[in-house]
């Protein structure tokens, strides 16, 4: 048996089962083993067990009862004073498992007097066979029932431990990442959203230019006009990225996505587009399937065609041709 199934064995929530546990098998005792003699031995024997299944709920009142009823016994003369001693012994263990400090002191210096009691006649001839029996009947179920309450409460104190060290390091991660974070927007908002938005200025400033000295050229017109429109989106993405960068309430993993869930054909067709106006021949069949991709993935695939097209824009030149395929496809379940 492992450590936690002993832990639940001797949990307090458990307490009335183990007592009724004990009290079927002093039954089977009296019934097979050592039958009480006569009415009385029969009513002492109904009386302990009825104070056995009393403890499950009233430990402390049910040992100093038991230890009545065990002077009371022995007094009569009665043949079930060996049974009512192992199940006043009982119930101590059970009392020892629940609570600790003075009223644990005081049941089992109850039981023990009534032990010495029963012996007070062998006194003091007797007296160290006396304290034996004493300690038998009080010390072990007393020591045992310590042991498994520290052992408990020390699982238990372990556990939550160890529950807190796992949060206090999950809490460091945390802290970390937003300290991440926020080093990784000031940077973006102090340097590169920076030079983007020079750019864009000049970008405009140019087309103020090239239309006050009446330069008229379409393709260089279409040109600043693309590059004014391409600087101005960067900057709107660089400044949605530091706002969500700079969030208080994220303190996970960034999940945020520059593409709205369901958008991402028109993203793909905007990088066509873009990909078009720099030279480039682009055929791109996208699967309508690709709407049901979560914010995650399609930013990913976003990504990626946006990496491509530039890619063979960079490498491929003006007049180059580029296809472009996005297909969903649904994985097999396992």
């Amino acid at each position: 048996m492992n450590g936690p199934s002993i832990e639940l064995a001797f949990d307090k929530r458990f307490a009335g089962m183990r007592i009724l546990a004990l009290a079927c098998v002093m039954v089977g005792y009296f019934l097979l083993l050592q039958r009480p003699s006569g009415a009385m031995d029969w009513g002492l024997a109904a009386a302990g067990l009825v104070l056995c299944l009393v403890a499950g709920k009233w430990v402390l009142g049910a040992l100093l009862a038991q230890s009545g009823l065990l002077v009371i016994a022995h007094a009569l003369g009665a043949s079930t004073v060996s049974s009512l001693k192992v199940l006043a012994a009982v119930t101590l263990f059970e009392l020892a498992l629940q609570q600790s400090g003075r009223l644990l002191a005081a049941a089992a210096t109850t039981l023990a007097l009534a032990v010495a009691v029963n012996r007070f006649e062998e006194l003091p001839g007797e007296l160290l066979p006396v304290l034996y029996k004493m300690g038998i009947a009080v010390g072990v179920p007393l020591l045992l029932g310590s042991c498994v309450r520290a052992t408990r409460d020390a699982a238990a104190y372990a556990r939550l431990h160890a529950e807190q060290q796992e949060l206090r390091t999950e809490q460091e991660l945390l802290d970390a990442r937003a300290a991440e974070r926020t080093t990784i927007a000031r940077e973006l908002h102090d340097l590169v959203a920076h030079h983007v938005s020079s750019m864009v200025l000049r970008v405009g400033l140019a087309r103020h230019l090239t239309a006050a000295n009446n330069t008229n050229d379409p393709q260089i017109t279409a040109v600043l006009d693309d590059l004014h429109a391409s600087a101005g989106a960067a900057l709107t993405d660089l400044r949605r990225l530091v706002a969500l960068l700079r969030a208080t309430d994220r303190t996970g993993p960034y999940t945020g996505s520059l593409v709205v869930p369901g958008a991402l054909p028109a993203a793909l067709e905007s990088v066509v587009e873009h990909s078009c106006q720099t030279g480039l021949t682009v055929t791109a069949p996208v699967d309508p399937a690709v709407v049901r991709l979560d914010a995650i993935r399609g930013l990913a695939v976003h990504r990626l065609a946006q990496e491509g097209l530039a890619n063979v824009a960079r490498h491929g030149g003006p007049g180059a041709h580029a296809e472009l395929a996005v297909r969903f496809a649904m994985t097999p379940s396992r």
